[in-house]
């Protein structure tokens, strides 16, 4: 696997607060990202949640590292059971009324090189249709339902 991070950078029709609540308030992100109860913004702060193929199911081991209000989540991210860890680092930037998220998740040649479910390209799939999907449609739907917000 090659140490290239995945990097995806997606321009949101909705403001920061909307995209930054999406991502740190587990009611919301259960809405469009992994169910994660109590999920806390702290550094220090770890959760787990069950992802993976239609064959077989991990258990995600995840523990936030950095955090800056309304501009950057950062959170480790690996598997119960396998070798490596990753980051997963979100960025936000306003726009005016929308959002410049970008995602880097660097360490995904840590990961088992023999497990095809740890493929780069599995990664990029999955935060293609998480971000440019699921994150879209939730956010801008949001910022639509918000009085005072027109994008």
């Amino acid at each position: 696997m090659t140490a290239e991070p995945i990097i995806m950078d997606e321009l949101l029709a909705a403001p920061v607060h909307i995209v930054w609540n999406a991502l740190t308030d587990s009611t919301e992100m259960k809405a469009w990202y992994f169910d994660l109860p109590g999920f806390t913004p702290e550094v220090g702060y770890e959760f787990t949640f069950s992802g993976g193929t239609e064959e077989k199911s991990y258990l995600h081991l995840c523990r936030v590292t950095e955090v800056a209000e309304q501009k950057i989540l950062t959170y480790s991210w690996r598997y119960d059971g396998y070798a490596g860890n990753s980051f997963v680092t979100w960025e936000l930037f306003g726009e005016e009324d929308r959002t410049r998220v970008k995602l880097t998740h660097t360490g995904l040649e840590t990961f088992p090189a023999d497990n095809p479910d740890f493929d780069k390209k599995n990664f990029l799939q999955g935060w293609t249709d998480i971000i440019t999907k699921s994150l879209k449609q939730y956010v801008e739907t949001k910022a639509k339902e918000e009085p005072g917000t027109n994008p």
